[in-house]
């Protein structure tokens, strides 16, 4: 632990909106603009409760499943993905879809696709009941088997052990993803890797951000939704990498002020899901409590951004006045 006696807090950065999070709040708010409200959403678009009540606020109506959207409605699918059966499901209802599906989330349903037509088992590791979990697996259903740690894996039974390829989550810890890959590597030596990392690169960073930060730190305060799993994962990785405490918050007034006593060094990030509004009134909270020390801890400059989905850009730009 570094001494000081000053109180300071440490701000990662990389934090907060992704490439994909962006693109797909934007697609909501465009989408609105666009047609106008209702504009209905399967799922939370992120998981974020912010963002999802503000864009209610704004009209866009959150659904569980496609049935509950009337026939004929517009309806965004979030950035997790959905499986095909969702796609069809909306077809047959009529609905105008508006895939808000992250890029690189749609890589890895690509290659479940890939490695299904190879005939391959694929492990998928993964939190069961995840959205991204559902729309992954259902891109190959009958290929596919759910591994949630290294310690499920001597439960795994495969058709060939040397046709065996792996694909994860993208939101998951880095580490521990290494840790199921390598006891799966133990079991089938031959083992397929995808052709790149699934693993977020948004995720990765941030995760790189708090390992970094995490020693000099007594107290590590993540901002996030407890149901997104990248926000989760940060307070693992902080409590890993050597700070005595680190909790979720989904915004400023639930923080507790008793976590503070004794605390010179407070490191603060937030999930790929969060605004950062939000992490401002988390420093804000923090400076009348005499924290008003902030100095950012940079491991990484991501420059990334995604274009809106295609059925969008094309109503948009339908839209445009033509240029004399």
């Amino acid at each position: 632990m570094t001494a000081t006696n000053r109180r300071r807090v440490l701000l990662a950065k990389p934090r907060g909106y992704c490439a994909g999070v962006d693109r797909a709040v934007v697609t909501v708010e465009k989408a609105l603009e666009q047609y106008g409200a209702p504009i209905y959403v399967r799922k939370q678009i992120v998981h974020n409760t912010h963002v999802v009540r503000t864009l209610e606020e704004r009209g866009a109506i959150f659904v569980e499943e496609t049935e509950e959207v009337p026939e004929g409605a517009i309806v965004v699918f979030s950035a997790h993905g959905v499986s095909p059966m969702v796609h069809e499901e909306a077809a047959r209802r009529q609905l105008k879809t508006i895939d808000a599906t992250c890029p690189l989330v749609t890589k890895v349903h690509k290659e479940a696709q890939r490695f299904a037509k190879e005939d391959r088992d694929i492990i998928l590791i993964g939190h069961a009941g995840h959205e991204e979990v559902e729309g992954t697996s259902g891109e190959a259903p009958d290929h596919i088997q759910l591994v949630e740690s290294p310690d499920e894996v001597d439960k795994v039974e495969v058709r060939d052990p040397d046709n065996v390829s792996w694909l994860s989550q993208t939101t998951l810890s880095v580490d521990e993803t290494n840790q199921t890959v390598d006891a799966l590597r133990r079991k089938f030596p031959n083992l397929l890797d995808p052709p790149s990392d699934d693993i977020c690169y948004a995720t990765s960073n941030r995760q790189d951000a708090v390992k970094v930060m995490a020693p000099e730190c007594e107290l590590v305060i993540v901002v996030g939704s407890d149901n997104s799993s990248n926000s989760v994962r940060l307070v693992e990785v902080a409590l890993d990498g050597g700070a005595d405490a680190a909790y979720l918050i989904d915004n400023a007034s639930l923080m507790d002020d008793s976590w503070l006593e004794g605390v010179t060094t407070v490191g603060v990030t937030s999930g790929a899901s969060v605004p950062d509004i939000l992490v401002q009134d988390l420093l804000r909270k923090l400076a009348e409590h005499g924290f008003g020390d902030v100095r950012e801890i940079e491991t990484a400059e991501e420059r990334l951004t995604f274009s809106l989905p295609k059925e969008l850009r094309r109503d948009l730009r339908a839209e445009e006045p033509a240029s004399s």
